[in-house]
């Protein structure tokens, strides 16, 4: 089956430039994606937008080149609850990788258990509504109670402004919960204004909550360039948004994660390189115990506990 890659969407970079920052030994990529390929396994019917493909060869390479040990690789949502793409990236990983599903009310105990053999951890709820549709609350606290005795948490995906109409269901889920990319601040807005102190106190009182400090790209006002022009974190490129992640790894620093957001999907603007995405890392994490806490111990406790 062949897919039309949405109009104006960007593809990934094909040969990112190798990172200045190194990362310490056992790193994980704790976000990333496989889509497709297409004609492999086909895109949902439901989907609000179509990805180039992105398959596991390309995204286990990007590991490679930018120095990551493991990946764990999120469902999106031009999948769909349809897992097969990514269940598949994780089988053929060699135990390099581990997964976030997104599944219905319909799926079934034995389904759920095939998902965990093959190494899926967690299932994502959207609460982004240009990319998804509504689901019940109900359906989704059903899911919730359901993988909460595999030991899965909960990744969750929304928009700052959103927090206080959905912060009752998610300090009622019964698992761990992982929010993506902060909560997606407004980079315009101060770091300890109103909005963003809403997000810390969330992660202060509810200590179950972790939060993902990736996704510069989508979170900048300022943009992928320089102060001079030139591409280059040293000189400033998504400079708006390293205070509002440092804070986050600083205050919690046993509760981040990073991830590349590879092969970074619905972006129209600019495409980022991978490689300067990871020399964003020592700006947030600014010392090798953080570094280390944010890409070594804090996803290895998540998702591979039984190596710890």
């Amino acid at each position: 089956m062949e897919f039309q890659k949405t109009p104006g969407w960007l593809d990934w970079y094909a040969v990112p430039s190798a990172p200045t920052f190194r990362v310490p030994a056992g790193s994980v990529d704790a976000h990333c994606h496989v889509f497709g390929p297409g004609a492999e396994f086909p895109y949902a019917p439901e989907r609000k937008y179509t990805p180039c493909d992105a398959s596991k060869a390309q995204l286990f390479a990007l590991r490679d080149r930018l120095g990551f040990a493991r990946n764990v690789v999120v469902q999106a949502t031009c999948h769909g609850a349809d897992n097969r793409a990514m269940v598949d990236a994780l089988v053929n990983s060699n135990g390099k990788a581990r997964g976030v599903a997104t599944v219905r009310r319909a799926v079934t105990d034995d389904e759920l258990r095939a998902m965990h053999a093959a190494g899926v951890r967690g299932v994502r709820f959207n609460f982004v509504k240009r990319l998804v549709d509504f689901t019940p609350r109900d359906e989704l606290m059903e899911i919730a109670a359901r993988i909460a005795p595999l030991g899965w948490h909960v990744v969750i995906y929304f928009e700052a402004v959103d927090l206080p109409e959905l912060w009752d269901f998610f300090t009622a889920l019964p698992t761990t919960i992982v929010v993506d990319h902060m909560g997606r601040p407004d980079a315009s807005k101060p770091v300890d204004g109103p909005e963003f102190e809403l997000f810390v106190r969330f992660m202060r009182e509810y200590p179950n909550v972790w939060s993902k400090v990736s996704c510069p790209e989508r979170l900048s006002v300022s943009g992928p360039k320089a102060l001079d022009g030139e591409p280059g974190l040293e000189h400033g490129a998504y400079r708006d948004v390293i205070p509002f992640a440092r804070r986050i790894v600083e205050t919690f620093p046993d509760r981040v994660l990073w991830g590349t957001d590879w092969p970074h999907p619905n972006l129209k603007d600019h495409m980022p390189d991978d490689g300067l995405l990871v020399d964003f890392i020592p700006h947030i994490a600014t010392t090798p115990e953080l570094q280390r806490k944010l890409l070594v111990d804090n996803p290895m406790r998540l998702y591979w506990p039984e190596e710890n």
